[in-house]
C-alpha cells in the first residue's frame, strides 16, 4: 500500500474539519431547540459566557444591527437569561451579562461536552497543544478575513 501524499493528508484534514463544523452546528441547533433560542440568541450567550459586554460590543460581536441587538437583549432578559447592569467603571455605561439562571442553563447544555472534551487532550504534550492552538488561531484569522470580505467590512 502506497503512503499517503501530503495533499491527501491535507484533504483528509479538510474533510474532517467540515464534518466537525457540521457536528458543532447540529449540536448548537439542538441546544437552541432545547432552550427555545435562535442562532443569534446562542451567539449572544456564547459571547457573554466570557464576561459582560456593552450592547454595542455585543452588536459588533454577533454581527447584528443595534436595533436587532436591543430586541435580542430584551428577549433574553425576559427569559431570565441575562440582565443589564451599570458598569462599575462608568455609571453611564450599561453592561449586559448572563444571570445565574442563564449560566446554569448554558452549562447544563454545553458543560458535559466541555468536561468530556477536555479528556481528548490527555496524552498530548504541551508542545502539541501549543501547535494546535496556533493552528486554530490562524484558522480563525483566515475565517475572519473572509467573513469581512463577504460582509463588505
Amino acid at each position: 500500500m502506497a503512503a499517503r501524499s501530503r495533499q491527501q493528508a491535507v484533504a483528509e484534514v479538510g474533510t474532517a474539519m467540515q464534518r466537525y463544523q457540521r457536528s458543532v452546528q447540529a449540536f448548537d441547533d439542538a441546544v437552541g431547540r432545547r432552550l427555545g433560542l435562535g442562532p443569534a440568541d446562542l451567539r449572544c450567550l456564547d459571547w457573554l459566557s466570557e464576561g459582560p459586554l456593552t450592547a454595542k460590543e455585543l452588536a459588533t460581536a454577533t454581527g447584528l444591527r443595534p436595533a436587532a441587538t436591543t430586541a435580542l437583549i430584551d428577549r433574553l432578559e425576559a427569559k431570565g437569561l441575562l440582565r443589564r447592569s451599570p458598569s462599575p467603571d462608568d455609571r453611564r455605561r450599561v453592561l449586559v451579562e448572563m444571570t445565574e439562571e442563564g449560566r446554569d442553563r448554558v452549562w447544563e447544555a454545553w458543560g458535559p461536552m466541555v468536561v468530556e472534551g477536555q479528556r481528548l487532550f490527555d496524552g498530548h504534550t504541551v508542545a502539541q497543544l501549543d501547535a494546535l492552538t496556533e493552528l486554530l488561531e490562524r484558522m480563525t484569522a483566515l475565517t475572519e478575513t473572509h467573513r469581512s470580505r463577504i460582509a463588505g467590512d
